[in-house]
């Protein structure tokens, strides 16, 4: 038996760098000590995320993905795999992008591909979803909207993706906001979501968020990790935290997938792919 501990975390990351660099390498030490071996952090973990989403906050600093901030991340992972946000500038873009990095450098790259509100205000969208192998197992990554598309999860788990880390800044409700974020509509979302990508998938999830406020966003953590049954093995409920868990990521695979399994089993000949009658 080969287990994995495993963490995702909801923390609070802003414009200062270098604070946030701080506060990665306070959590990688953290996680390192705990024994995890695969860490994600969140959406903006580097830089922050966008103050508003009504197209008029100015985004946070851009970065080069073989730049020198990015093999800083890497040096701070060193024996662990670590997931972690930025904006990408390439190509004359800026792109809000997940990357996923050991002590041996990049190991995988995701450009968001769905953009809410007015997100693309700021950001280029992202055109694919691709899973990599990694030293902890075949890895995909997400950030955060994306996974309200069933699609992106499954193109990633037909990918091979054993584990998905998805990676967010997801606030609570922006109107009629319940003064307990433990009962916030959209953290009840965000909470679905998580689940159900991966019990329809079958693969292990991690779930990665932004924690406490930031500008008008306030943001509802709950970090997890999710087995393939879409069982939750660990949660930071709406507080900042590390959710850690420890899985057999193979054997937990293959049970869920013994009698059922979604992907195996799916008829795509039946599926088409017809527009929505409402657009």
């Amino acid at each position: 038996m080969t287990t994995l501990r495993m963490a995702a975390v909801a923390a609070n990351f802003d414009r200062d760098l270098e604070g946030d660099f701080a506060r990665v390498a306070a959590l990688i030490e953290k996680a390192r000590a705990a024994g995890v071996k695969l860490l994600a952090l969140p959406e903006g973990a580097l830089g922050g995320y966008l103050l508003s989403l009504d197209g008029t906050a100015e985004p946070p600093p851009a970065f080069d993905v073989q730049g020198p901030e990015i093999a800083r991340l890497a040096k701070l992972a060193g024996d662990m795999v670590v997931t972690a946000g930025y904006a990408e500038a390439a190509d004359g873009f800026i792109y809000n992008s997940a990357v996923c990095v050991s002590g041996d450098g990049v190991l995988g790259n995701h450009r968001k591909v769905h953009q809410p509100l007015q997100e693309d205000a700021h950001y280029a969208a992202g055109d694919r979803f691709e899973a990599f192998d990694t030293p902890v197992g075949r890895l995909g990554l997400l950030i955060c909207y994306d996974k309200a598309f069933p699609e992106s999860a499954r193109t990633l788990a037909m990918d091979g993706a054993e584990i998905i880390a998805c990676i967010s800044a997801w606030p609570g409700a922006r109107t009629n906001p319940d003064p307990d974020l433990a009962k916030d509509r959209w953290k009840r979302r965000f909470d679905l979501f998580d689940r159900a990508r991966a019990l329809e998938n079958q693969v292990v999830w991690l779930s990665a968020n932004q924690s406490g406020m930031f500008g008008s966003m306030r943001f509802v953590a709950s970090a997890k990790v999710v087995d393939p049954g879409g069982e939750i093995l660990a949660d930071t409920g709406v507080s900042e935290g590390m959710a850690i868990a420890e899985l057999d990521v193979a054997l937990a695979l293959e049970l869920a997938r013994r009698s059922m399994g979604h992907l195996r089993d799916r008829r795509p000949e039946t599926y088409g792919t017809p527009e929505p009658a409402w657009a």
